[in-house]
């Protein structure tokens, strides 16, 4: 087993730009978990895994584990404290990173419960929205423009969804819409607007789509115009709205039930 001990380290650059420039991951197809939580649920996911890098620390901790994580990787390396530290994108890092190809996406089969993200900017709603999704069961996330859903806060908030999720991103989400319109679903756009259509009182038994907009300014009038129907989440209280995340996962619920 190699170990790597100048941060000045060609794959400590690359691994440091991955985590840092989304631009990057994309031109290299690949992205970088931290953590013994994340990079240990790539034991259960499809993912092709380049490399490992921990420290001494974590292998004595997680042996076991990092055994089987360093079998399923191209290569695998032992690295110091100071550059876990340099490496880390949070502020107590545990040691431990995987850098794994970005996950294979169903263009084709997108199933009948769909969720859109529509510039939803903030790594942290992106990725607790991806979380929700997968526990209530969404078939399939559209992200366009937004956040990048490979950006680590997302990657961190979503606990690995973002593995596991089907989530493909289009540019151009009006045809997207149409041509999904024309397949048989139906779309939705959740507004903050008492005239819409109260969420609870839509059935979702047929193929749906539903649209969550950008935490400032919320779904695009042309999203809206490509719709079926504007549906809003009833609320009583004084708040004009929710929080993208929130909003998503009540959207999520009523989809499912």
């Amino acid at each position: 087993m190699d170990k790597i001990t100048s941060k000045n380290n060609n794959l400590i650059k690359d691994t440091k730009k991955l985590f840092t420039s989304s631009k990057y991951r994309y031109e290299k197809g690949m992205l970088v978990l931290e953590g013994a939580r994340l990079c240990f649920d790539v034991l259960n996911c499809i993912c092709e895994v380049e490399y490992v890098l921990f420290t001494e620390d974590m292998l004595k901790k997680y042996g076991d584990k990092i055994s089987q994580l360093s079998q399923m990787s191209k290569f695998s390396f032992v690295i110091t404290p100071e550059i876990s530290e340099k490496l880390s994108e949070t502020k107590s890092p545990q040691g431990i990173f995987a850098c794994v190809k970005m996950p294979p996406k169903r263009i084709d089969d997108l199933g009948k419960k769909i969720i859109v993200l529509d510039n939803v900017q903030d790594p942290s709603n992106v990725g607790a929205i991806i979380r929700s999704a997968e526990a209530l069961g969404i078939d399939t996330i559209i992200t366009y423009q937004g956040c990048d859903i490979y950006n680590p806060k997302a990657i961190r908030s979503s606990m690995g969804g973002v593995l596991r999720m089907n989530i493909c991103n289009v540019d151009d989400l009006c045809a997207e819409l149409k041509t999904l319109k024309s397949k048989g679903y139906m779309i939705y756009s959740t507004v903050p607007d008492n005239n819409a259509m109260k969420i609870t009182e839509i059935d979702f038994s047929l193929p749906s789509v539903c649209v969550i907009g950008n935490e400032a300014n919320g779904v695009e009038d042309e999203i809206k115009a490509a719709s079926d129907l504007l549906i809003t989440i009833p609320m009583l209280g004084r708040a004009e709205s929710l929080n993208a995340s929130v909003a998503a996962s009540i959207t999520m619920w009523e989809m499912l039930r």
